[in-house]
């Protein structure tokens, strides 16, 4: 199956999934996906492919989608709410790294077959972890700041608070996505590829951010249509 097709079957599951969790379980059911997200797409991120004609990294989609979290958040629960959110993903990428470097504190059995391999997922996980709880807690805390921001002022123009769901949505996440795709990926990887591949790397990164962004906005208009049912 093409490379293409994957990840456009990967977005709308991914997507619905967080859609799901929230008309399930609510805000918990967001929180949750937040805890999932976070840690997936910090081992995710370690496979690199080719599509659409660009070199990047997976795990960008399961990223995209804890801004489409925090803006489900910020919009139906609100700000604080939506920073619960974050400080989740922050906690639960300190637990994953402390629990997955204490494995390596153990000798393995002879007739272990997994533990090398294990290793060599693992053994890049603290930076690339580090770097993207770093990266997450800075961008998120001004995905959350700028989405309310971004809220006051088309309130303040309209008159309307429920007006201008689209402008803060993708305004907020657009600009955070570009400080995320060059602080995460020269944190995760310089050093790792060449500036000429790391380039490509932040430009698809921040392509496909663009592309996640501009197709959550109907989640989230779906999100509040549920909720105000």
């Amino acid at each position: 199956m093409p490379n293409e097709l994957v990840l456009i079957i990967t977005l709308l599951a991914i997507y619905a999934g967080a859609l799901f969790f929230y008309r399930q379980l609510g805000a918990a059911g967001l929180y949750a996906w937040t805890a999932i997200a976070t840690i997936t797409a910090n081992i995710e991120v370690l496979i690199l492919v080719d599509a659409f004609g660009m070199e990047q990294t997976l795990g960008n989609i399961l990223f995209a989608s804890t801004f489409l979290v925090t803006d489900m958040l910020s919009e139906l629960e609100g700000k604080e709410a939506a920073n619960k959110a974050v400080k989740i993903g922050i906690f639960t990428s300190i637990a994953m790294i402390l629990i997955s470097q204490s494995w390596f504190l153990y000798t393995p059995n002879a007739n272990d077959w997994v533990f090398d391999s294990i290793a060599t997922i693992f053994s890049n996980t603290p930076r690339l972890m580090l770097a993207g709880f770093l990266t997450y807690a800075i961008v998120q805390a001004f995905d959350v700041w700028f989405y309310h921001f971004i809220w006051a002022k088309t309130t303040a123009k309209w008159g309307n608070s429920h007006k201008g769901l689209w402008i803060r949505n993708n305004g907020s996440t657009l600009v955070s996505q570009l400080i995320n795709a060059i602080v995460f990926n020269l944190g995760a990887f310089y050093g790792v590829y060449d500036m000429t591949t790391l380039g490509y790397i932040i430009v698809a990164t921040y392509v496909v951010f663009v592309v996640t962004s501009l197709l959550d906005t109907p989640v989230v208009y779906l999100a509040r249509k549920m909720a105000e049912k």
